[in-house]
């Protein structure tokens, strides 16, 4: 969790209004370096997201995380949907290995039935863009793409692309935002008049 990609993510956050709680699955806490067992990850998941709830219960709670993380997260929500969770967030969903294409770790996302949003970077080894577009077209109204161009799975992009990975961060956070605020604003109850 104190990643500098995290604590930089966690601090844009905060810079636009949006609080977050990071956590570290055990096997990251004892310094492992084989994940723990996915039923772990999805206990830990659930965890952090009753958390989370616990320290802000008005506030309306999105879950998600960085590649391995973020698969967690939504395999954890399809198998049995994460309490006060109205949305998942992906920054850089690990769709396949690099260099082994294919969809089969995305089959669960077919059983999620809340907002998804993916933050994809265009070079991103780990989701080919033959992949994840149809993948998430076919999600539908569940799913929202947002790629940016000529960033890798840590969203860095090379010095000849004229960008740097502060106006990659940029984007990114102005899609999460926008996002967001749909996810939101949709789950306010109706006023009536």
């Amino acid at each position: 969790m104190d990643h500098p990609f995290m604590a930089t993510l966690a601090h844009d956050l905060e810079a636009i209004g949006i609080a977050t709680l990071r956590f570290q699955f055990p096997y990251t806490e004892k310094q492992g370096k084989r994940p723990d067992p996915p039923a772990l990850c999805h206990a830990t998941v659930r965890a952090a997201a009753a958390t989370a709830h616990k320290l802000a219960p008005s506030l309306p709670l999105l879950a998600g995380g960085k590649s391995f993380g973020g698969r967690m997260t939504s395999q954890a929500q399809a198998e049995i949907p994460l309490a006060h969770v109205c949305g998942l967030v992906f920054f850089g969903f690990p769709l396949h290995p690099p260099k082994q294409p294919s969809i089969d770790r995305g089959a669960h996302l077919f059983q999620v039935r809340i907002p998804m949003l993916f933050l994809q970077g265009t070079r991103d080894a780990f989701a080919e863009l033959a992949l994840i577009k149809p993948l998430a077209k076919r999600l539908g109204q569940h799913a929202a793409l947002t790629l940016l161009e000529t960033a890798d799975h840590s969203f860095h992009v090379p010095i000849r692309s004229g960008r740097t990975d502060v106006q990659v961060r940029s984007e990114m956070l102005e899609a999460f935002e926008t996002w967001a605020d749909s996810v939101i604003k949709s789950q306010q109850p109706t006023k009536h008049e």
